[in-house]
C-alpha cells in the first residue's frame, strides 16, 4: 500500500490557520477552555500533570495517539489540524514504518470559524465508515481546532457498525506523545468496556485464555511477553493482551485479565478504565533479581495466588538472572534519559547488572505504579528526574562525566562531541528485551560494548583536534577571524535591554 496522506474532501483554499499554531501557549488553553474545552483539558491536567516544567521538549505530541492508531488493524485514522501538523505527523509515522494511508481534513479560517469544519468531519466519517474495511475509525484534533472547540464528542458513536472515536490531543494539553498512547488507548477501553457491559462480544482470534491471565500495560519488545509468560507460568497465570492493542477485539481480552501490570506506569486512563472494570493494576516490571522477586510477588498476591507458588516462580527465574549478572557485570559510570516512559525500569536493570548510575531522567512524570522504582533507585544513590528538561539531561552530563551517556538525540550529538561513548534510548536501549534472563544479558552486551568504545573517541579526537567545533565549525576558506569587539558590543546592547525591561517591571 502507498505511504502517503489521503485529504479526504479536497478544498482549493490556502489554510489561514498557521498564525494560530504559534500563539503562546496561555492563549490557545484560554481560546479551548471558552470554546468548550475546559473538562477536557482539566482531565488532561489531573492524567498527566506538567511540573515542574510546563512541557518536556519532544515530538508533537498527537504522534502517540496516532502511532497506537496506525499498529491496529481495521482501524482507520483521521487528523484534523494544520497543514504542517499533518505532513510532519504523517512524514514522522511513515519514517517510523507506518505503512498505512492517513486521512485529513483541511480547513481554513473560514471553515473553521462558521462550524463548516465539523461538518466536513462528519462527512468523512461516513465516507470511511466501511464495516467490511473497519472495525473503528479515529479522529484526532490537534492544536487549532482543539482551541477553536471543534465538538468530536457530537459525532456518532457508531455508523455501519463502524465505531467512531473522536478525542482532541493538543500539544498544549497533552506533555507528552508517551502520553498521548494513553489518550487513545484510555477511550479505546473505555467503549470496549461498555460494549461489554451492554452484553456479549466476539472472542479474541486467539481465543480465550484458560489460565487466568496478566494483562500488560505498555508498548514492549515482542520477545517481553514471551519472557513474562515464562516467569509467571509456575503460578498458573498466562500472559494476557498488550495494551496499546494490534486489534479491536484484544481490548476485551485486556479487560478479561485477572491483573493489569503497568510495565509503562504513564497510563493513567487506561488504568482508570481497568480499575471500572474491576481489575488490580501492579506497577514496576520483572527487572534484575530485585525487580523480578518483588514483582512476582505483587503479582501473584494481586490474583491470589498461593506464597508456595510465588516462590516456585522465584525459584525458577532468579538462579538464572543472578547467573547472567554475575558472568559480566557492567562496569562503568552511566547517565541515562528518555521519553518513552520505562526509563526507570530500565534504570533498575542497569543498577542490578553492576553500573554506576548516576541520573535517570524521565519526559514522563511520577505517578502511582513508578513511586515504588523510583524510591528503590534513590536508595541506591540514582538522582531521578521526572518531567526532565533537555537542559537537566544535558547537565547531568556535564556534571557526572559517564563512561557512557545514554538519552534522546540531542544528548547523544552532546556526549560524542565531548567525546563520551553515547547510545540512542528509543532506538538501542527500549528497542531491545529488558525483563528475565533475556534482558539482562541483552542490556549487559550492549552496554559494555558502548563503553569498551573510548578508545575510538580518544583516536578520533586526537586526530581531528579542534578542527569544527565553536566558531570554526562549516567550512571555511580561510581561518576565521574573532572580532572580540562586536561580542562586546552585543554584550553591551543585551545588558541595556534587561536594564530596561526591569525597570519597566518595576513600573
Amino acid at each position: 500500500m502507498d505511504t502517503k496522506t489521503i485529504p479526504i474532501k479536497a478544498v482549493s483554499d490556502i489554510p489561514l490557520e498557521g498564525a494560530a499554531c504559534h500563539a503562546p501557549q496561555e492563549s490557545m488553553i484560554s481560546a479551548a477552555q471558552a470554546a468548550g474545552k475546559a473538562e477536557i483539558l482539566k482531565r488532561y491536567a489531573l492524567d498527566y500533570p506538567k511540573g515542574p516544567h510546563d512541557q518536556p521538549q519532544s515530538m508533537c505530541p498527537a504522534f502517540g495517539s496516532l502511532r497506537v492508531g496506525l499498529r491496529m488493524s481495521r482501524t482507520a485514522t483521521i487528523l484534523s489540524g494544520s497543514a504542517c501538523c499533518v505532513y510532519g505527523l504523517t512524514f514522522t509515522s511513515h519514517f517510523y514504518g507506518a505503512r498505512r494511508s492517513v486521512g485529513y481534513v483541511p480547513f481554513n479560517s473560514e471553515t473553521l470559524v462558521t462550524g463548516k469544519l465539523f461538518e466536513d468531519i462528519r462527512e468523512a466519517v461516513h465516507q470511511q465508515a466501511d464495516p467490511e474495511k473497519y472495525d473503528a475509525i479515529v479522529i484526532i484534533n490537534l492544536c487549532v481546532p482543539t482551541a477553536s472547540g471543534v465538538p468530536l464528542q457530537l459525532l456518532p458513536k457508531e455508523i455501519n457498525g463502524v465505531r467512531i472515536i473522536g478525542i482532541d490531543v493538543p500539544g498544549f494539553g497533552v506533555p507528552t506523545h508517551a502520553e498521548a498512547k494513553d489518550v487513545l488507548a484510555g477511550a479505546m477501553l473505555k467503549y470496549a468496556r461498555q460494549e461489554v457491559m451492554n452484553g456479549p462480544v466476539p472472542a479474541p482470534k486467539r481465543g480465550r485464555q484458560a489460565l487466568p491471565t496478566v494483562t500488560l500495560l505498555g508498548e514492549m519488545f515482542p520477545a517481553d511477553p514471551m519472557g513474562i509468560a515464562q516467569l509467571i507460568e509456575p503460578m498458573g497465570l498466562a500472559v494476557g493482551s498488550t495494551v496499546p492493542t494490534r486489534e479491536w477485539r484484544e481490548l476485551y481480552a485486556a479487560l478479561d485479565g485477572s491483573v493489569v501490570a503497568a510495565i509503562h506506569p504513564f497510563y493513567t486512563a487506561c488504568v482508570r478504565e481497568f480499575e471500572a472494570a474491576g481489575r488490580p493494576v501492579v506497577g514496576s516490571a520483572p527487572v534484575g533479581v530485585e525487580g523480578t522477586h518483588d514483582w512476582l510477588q505483587h503479582i501473584g498476591q494481586s490474583v491470589g495466588v498461593s506464597q508456595e507458588k510465588i516462590d516456585a516462580a522465584r525459584n525458577k527465574s532468579l538462579a538464572a538472572i543472578r547467573g547472567v549478572l554475575a558472568a559480566k557485570p557492567i562496569k562503568g559510570r552511566i547517565t541515562l534519559s528518555g521519553y518513552e516512559g520505562s526509563e526507570l525500569i530500565v534504570a533498575r536493570l542497569l543498577v542490578e547488572c553492576g553500573a554506576d548510575l548516576r541520573y535517570v531522567g524521565s519526559a514522563c512524570p511520577a505517578t502511582p505504579w513508578n513511586t515504588n522504582d523510583a524510591e528503590w533507585l534513590k536508595s541506591k544513590g540514582v538522582q531521578v528526574q521526572f518531567r526532565a528538561s533537555l537542559e537537566q539531561d544535558l547537565e547531568a552530563v556535564k556534571a557526572y562525566e559517564p563512561n557512557l551517556a545514554i538519552g534522546t538525540t540531542p544528548v547523544v550529538q552532546y556526549a560524542k562531541e565531548a567525546c563520551i561513548p553515547s547510545l540512542y534510548f528509543t532506538n538501542l536501549i527500549s528497542a531491545r528485551p529488558l525483563m528475565g534472563v533475556a534482558g539482562a544479558g541483552s542490556l549487559i552486551q550492549v552496554v559494555n560494548a558502548a563503553i569498551g568504545n573510548q578508545h575510538r573517541f580518544n583516536q578520533m579526537k586526537d586526530f581531528f583536534g579542534a578542527v569544527g567545533r565553536g566558531d570554526a565549525s562549516g567550512v571555511w576558506s580561510d581561518k576565521p577571524k574573532e572580532h572580540p569587539e562586536f561580542r562586546a558590543e552585543n554584550r553591551r546592547q543585551m545588558e541595556k535591554k534587561n536594564k530596561q525591561r526591569k525597570a519597566q517591571e518595576m513600573g
